[in-house]
C-alpha cells in the first residue's frame, strides 16, 4: 500500500541502501563526471603542473627569455634610442627615472653598461647622469638576480661540482656583501655574469643590491663624467675621468694575471 506522501503525488525518499551503480548512473545522467575519470584528469593535471614547474623547465624559460631579449637588442638596438633618440618632451626627474628603468631592462639583455653610462652623461650631465646610471644598474641587477634565483637556481646548483665553481659559490653564499662589492669594484668581471652567479648562490637580496649600488658607483661615475665632458676632451675633468677608467682596468688585469693559478685550481 502506498503511503500518504506517495498518494499525494510526492516522491518517495531515497533508500539508504542505494547501490554505487545506481548513484553512478544517476550522476552520469545528470551530466556529472564519473569519479574515476575525474581522478585521472586531476592526476594528469598534477603531473603537467609538476613538469612545468620543474627546475629544468624553469631554466629553459630563463634561457628562452635571455635569448629573446638579446635578439631584440640586436634587432632594435634600444641603446641607440637612449643615446640619440631621447624624447625631447621628457625632462628633469621624470626623464632620469624613465632612463634608469630602460637602462635596467636592456642591461638584462647583455647591452654593455659603459655605452649606457656614456649616454647618461651626455644626456643629463654629471650629477643626474650618475643617479640615472647607478639607479639603472641596481634595477638591472635586481631583475637579473630575480630571474636567475626563481628560474635557474634549482637547476644549476646541483652542477656546482668543479673546484672553481664551488669556491665562487661558497664566497657568495657566506660573504655576500663583501664578495659582491669586490666583484663590482673589479672591472674585469662582466656585469651579467656576476648577477647570475650571485642568483645561483645563496646570497640575500639586500647584500646583493647594496653591494651593487656601492661597488658600481666609482666606475659608473667615471664613464658618466667622461660622457658629460666628451665635447671637451682636453679638459682636466675629462682626462681625470679617463684615468679613473683606465687605471682600475689595468690594475684588474694585473691582479687577474697574478691570480690565474688560483682561479684554475
Amino acid at each position: 500500500m502506498l503511503d500518504a506522501h506517495t498518494r499525494s503525488g510526492g516522491t518517495a525518499p531515497a533508500s539508504p541502501r542505494a547501490t554505487a551503480t545506481e548513484l553512478a548512473v544517476t550522476a552520469t545522467a545528470a551530466g556529472a563526471v564519473p569519479a574515476g575519470a575525474a581522478a585521472v584528469r586531476l592526476g594528469l593535471a598534477g603531473r603537467c603542473a609538476r613538469l612545468l614547474l620543474s627546475p629544468w623547465a624553469r631554466f629553459s624559460v630563463l634561457v628562452s627569455l635571455l635569448v629573446g631579449a638579446a635578439a631584440a637588442v640586436l634587432l632594435f638596438e634600444p641603446q641607440r634610442l637612449l643615446a640619440h633618440g631621447w624624447p625631447p618632451q621628457l625632462g628633469g626627474a621624470a626623464a632620469v627615472v624613465v632612463f634608469a628603468v630602460a637602462y635596467g631592462l636592456i642591461t638584462v639583455a647583455f647591452v654593455p653598461r659603459p655605452l649606457l653610462n656614456l649616454a647618461a652623461g651626455a644626456l643629463f650631465g654629471s650629477e643626474l647622469g650618475i643617479a640615472a646610471a647607478v639607479g639603472g644598474s641596481v634595477i638591472g641587477a635586481g631583475i637579473a638576480f630575480g630571474l636567475g634565483r626563481f628560474l635557474g637556481q634549482d637547476a644549476l646548483r646541483p652542477l656546482l661540482r668543479g673546484t672553481f665553481l664551488n669556491t665562487v659559490d661558497r664566497q657568495f653564499s657566506r660573504h655576500g656583501f663583501r664578495s659582491m662589492l669586490a666583484v663590482r669594484l673589479f672591472p674585469g668581471v662582466p656585469f651579467w655574469a656576476a648577477n647570475y652567479c650571485a642568483a645561483v648562490s645563496r646570497m640575500g637580496w639586500l647584500p646583493f643590491l647594496l653591494a651593487t649600488a656601492l661597488g658600481s658607483l666609482p666606475n659608473t661615475a667615471a664613464y658618466v663624467v667622461a660622457g658629460a665632458r666628451a665635447s671637451t676632451p682636453t679638459s682636466p675633468v675629462f682626462l681625470i675621468a679617463m684615468a679613473a677608467i683606465a687605471i682600475p682596468a689595468l690594475a684588474g688585469a694585473v691582479v687577474a694575471w697574478r691570480k690565474r693559478h688560483h682561479l684554475r685550481g
